[in-house]
């Protein structure tokens, strides 16, 4: 069985938009998510900034609710029930028993870890009864599942920084083979949090720079280093003729997905980029179309000295004389890097690039490096057709994931 996939719903949070059309209007105005941490006191810390989501979760979702679930929670349910909203899918319209619901979280609750470690440290007593289903990173797509009812494949994928690609692509895979109709699908991480924030700075892997306007530059000489960020990016996939059926707008088609490992490191990719070339090379074939079909790449792109050189090699790689035509942007520049949640909005990215035509640009580009020498769109949107848009995210221990996504025509 080899069913077309469509993309019916979207949903975000992010520090440039807190729905898929605010997001759109950041990423096509070039808007900086990035400011000072407002979270929790950073004084004594080496890193004072990030990008935030703005938003008052009570507006969302009620109290009492809100006490018994951590924050990335709460993100992906918000995220969630714009993407469900959008699609029209609901229990009634459809067998509830085909409608899935696959969100991923890299480190999950660990807002709910470190509040309720400082009660143990007073007393075991003091713990809250739902410390856990809190904190377990399969709770997000629980959550929403008990919610709408949707009693389909439902589980958690955790693979650091390429999880939320790699819970697309297994949906994806899911519905071609027909073990589901549609799936909610993406990631969702709310990690600006002392112990976080303190972990990732002391491996070197976040930038001191305190400059909110300089700090997130993919690809630029003078990168040192990642700006943690927040959200969730949700999206709703279906099998075309069920969504066509009940008269969906269908928004695009997700067509390629590659996944592969590294076998180096813990931290840092390949350096010859060989599992990103690979799991390239895969969606390519997954999607049946030719490296000169893709017009966009969006970027794994953090801003670190070895991903952006390696990513760069990897494209070149991949594409050979066509990696000099590509478009290729970090949309990390606008809102920092959202971890597991990473490659769910940035697959609302690439759809978006096909559904407005439009290059979203890397900001915060200003210094040429000659190991970064493709077209990084810098500083500014592009106007530019794109019928084929590809999304790459790589994670620490080497797991790879690269989505394909291309206009949709019946």
């Amino acid at each position: 069985m080899n069913r077309r996939v469509v993309i019916t719903g979207t949903g975000i949070l992010s520090p440039i938009g807190n729905s898929t059309p605010e997001f759109y209007n950041g990423l096509k105005n070039g808007v900086n998510g990035i400011a000072p941490i407002t979270l929790f006191d950073t004084e004594n810390y080496p890193v004072h900034i990030a990008g935030e989501v703005k938003l008052n979760l009570e507006d969302y979702i009620d109290r009492k609710e809100l006490n018994r679930m951590d924050r990335f929670t709460a993100l992906s349910m918000i995220a969630s029930d714009e993407a469900i909203l959008q699609s029209g899918l609901n229990s009634e319209n459809t067998d509830p028993t085909r409608i899935g619901v696959v969100i991923g979280s890299g480190i999950g609750g660990i807002n709910t870890f470190e509040q309720q470690h400082e009660k143990l440290l007073n007393s075991p007593r003091r713990v809250s009864p739902f410390f856990i289903p809190s904190m377990i990173s399969d709770i997000a797509s629980g959550q929403v599942s008990i919610k709408y009812g949707f009693k389909g494949p439902n589980y958690c994928v955790v693979s650091a920084c390429a999880t939320a690609s790699h819970a697309i692509g297994d949906s994806f895979r899911m519905i071609k083979y027909g073990d589901a109709d549609a799936i909610i699908t993406g990631g969702s991480d709310a990690t600006i949090t002392p112990m976080a924030v303190a972990g990732f700075a002391n491996m070197k892997a976040l930038t001191k720079n305190v400059d909110p306007e300089s700090a997130s530059r993919p690809f630029d000489a003078d990168r040192d280093g990642f700006v943690m960020g927040e959200g969730a990016g949700i999206v709703i996939l279906e099998e075309m003729e069920h969504a066509e059926k009940r008269g969906a707008e269908i928004l695009g088609e997700i067509v390629g997905y590659g996944a592969t490992g590294d076998a180096h490191h813990l931290t840092s990719p390949h350096p010859d980029g060989d599992g990103a070339v690979r799991a390239m090379n895969r969606a390519l074939e997954d999607a049946g179309c030719k490296k000169e079909d893709i017009d966009y790449i969006n970027a794994h792109g953090t801003s670190t000295p070895f991903n952006d050189k390696i990513e760069t090699t990897a494209i070149k790689s991949a594409f050979g004389e066509h990696a000099n035509h590509l478009a290729v942007s970090s949309t990390k520049s606008m809102t920092g890097h959202l971890l597991g949640a990473a490659g769910g909005i940035e697959s609302v990215v690439a759809l978006l690039s096909i559904q407005h035509n439009f290059l979203p640009p890397t900001i915060h580009y200003s210094t040429f490096d000659p190991d970064c020498d493709l077209n990084y769109v810098p500083n500014q949107a592009v106007d530019k057709e794109v019928n084929y848009a590809m999304s790459n995210t790589f994670g620490f221990g080497g797991h790879n994931a690269v989505l394909i996504f291309k206009s949709y025509s019946h």
